[in-house]
């Protein structure tokens, strides 16, 4: 079995099925408490890609550095989603504790984190994009993606639909993304826009 080494995160071996897939052992995940996770790297292929564990490593090195406090920052946008949907369904009394949430940042009792690929974007940037694939007890079926450009910049958080992001391609920021064009803030956190522009930046 082929592998290769990240600095980051050590040795991953090549997928038994798809040979431009490539797995690590579980990696804890400050971002989500510590879970220990899988992380792929997706669409590789060393000799095509001299550069891809280069530019992943300095993308999950930002990443890992995020913890819970980085997470609760987006709880809005998580909430969001989750409302979006309940919002286009028929209502279902299993989906009453999520419309009773008083606090957005209960929303992350809802979402089970599952795996973290790494690829490139396919458009002419071919920019390292994070992808942390979730279920969640609101779209049962297609779950929840969070994509962070360079493991930095959250970009996207939608259900799983094998896309990383348009709108990222025009370089927007967060606050002007269409799919966040109406980013409320956590009025837990007291933080302005210049204050979320900061971090995201």
């Amino acid at each position: 079995m082929r592998t290769i080494n990240s600095k980051i995160i050590g040795e991953l071996k090549q997928n038994d099925q798809f040979e431009d897939w490539w797995e690590s052992e579980l990696i804890e995940i400050p971002f989500f408490d510590n879970k220990r996770m899988k992380i792929t790297f997706m669409d590789f292929i060393p000799e095509r890609d001299t550069e891809f564990i280069k530019e992943a490593d300095k993308a999950l090195k930002t990443f890992l550095k995020k913890s819970e406090s980085d997470r609760l920052l987006i709880s809005n946008l998580a909430y969001e989603n989750c409302m979006e949907f309940l919002n286009a369904v028929e209502f279902d009394e299993e989906d009453q504790p999520l419309w009773d949430i008083k606090d957005k940042n209960q929303i992350w009792k809802f979402i089970y984190p599952q795996d973290i690929y790494v690829t490139r974007s396919h458009d002419k940037f071919e920019i390292i994009y994070l992808n942390l694939a979730c279920e969640c007890e609101w779209e049962q079926e297609h779950g929840l993606q969070l994509l962070f450009k360079e493991g930095e910049k959250l970009t996207r958080i939608s259900e799983q639909d094998g896309h990383i992001t348009e709108s990222d391609s025009y370089e927007k920021p967060i606050i002007e993304n269409n799919e966040f064009n109406q980013l409320n803030l956590n009025e837990n956190e007291n933080k302005t826009k210049s204050e979320w522009w900061k971090f995201w930046k």
